[in-house]
């Protein structure tokens, strides 16, 4: 399991790459559940355009932004999808960090059978997917990170940094210039995950 330290890294971009090949975990109605982190998605806060906190917005629903880094923080989006986020930096930094995508490694049926589908490549790529598959929901908002209900281990999954792309974040259009910024990283070499 990642330290709590680990969450307190003031380069909310830099820790958005280094979360590719990590772990996330869940134990949720006494369910494991893993996947490979593959897609995250950098927000650095009050100057990003592209934050829920941009400006130093603080709402209820923005306010677990602003907690010490280390805790999950998961909102609606359209109304539909539980958007699983990684808090991070120190208290009154609202930096955080969108898991966009997995690659399960424990508990498939499990993920299988909560995203209703079969087992494919895409099975859970999208922000909304992967809180599916790992049974995250809004009550998840403001969960330790350190905990036994979700949490992220490094498994010493060596990427290579040729694998890793990078590039602007998707569906951010109203942030404008900031809406290029390459903040997103990914991967879909699945064979360097299970080496």
């Amino acid at each position: 399991m990642l330290k709590p330290s680990y969450y307190l890294n003031p380069d909310v971009v830099s820790l958005a790459k280094d979360l590719i090949g990590k772990t996330l975990c869940t134990r949720i109605d006494n369910q494991l559940t893993c996947g490979i982190i593959t897609e995250t998605e950098a927000y650095a806060g009050v100057t990003d355009k592209a934050s829920h906190a941009y400006g130093g917005r603080r709402t209820k629903r923005t306010e677990t932004m602003y907690t010490k880094g280390g805790v999950s923080y998961v909102y609606l989006c359209y109304g539909i999808h539980r958007l699983f986020n990684i808090v991070t930096n120190n208290r009154d930094i609202p930096h955080a960090i969108l898991i966009r995508a997995i690659y399960p490694v424990k508990g498939i049926e499990i993920i299988v059978k909560r995203r209703g589908m079969k087992l494919s490549d895409t099975l859970c790529v999208g922000p909304g997917k992967v809180s599916q598959a790992l049974g995250i929901d809004l009550l998840h908002n403001g969960v330790s990170l350190t905990g036994k209900e979700i949490w992220i281990q490094d498994d010493k999954i060596n990427i290579k940094e040729d694998d890793i792309k990078v590039g602007s974040r998707i569906g951010v259009d109203y942030a404008g210039e900031d809406a290029k910024l390459p903040y997103r990283f990914w991967t879909t070499n699945y064979n360097s995950l299970l080496r």
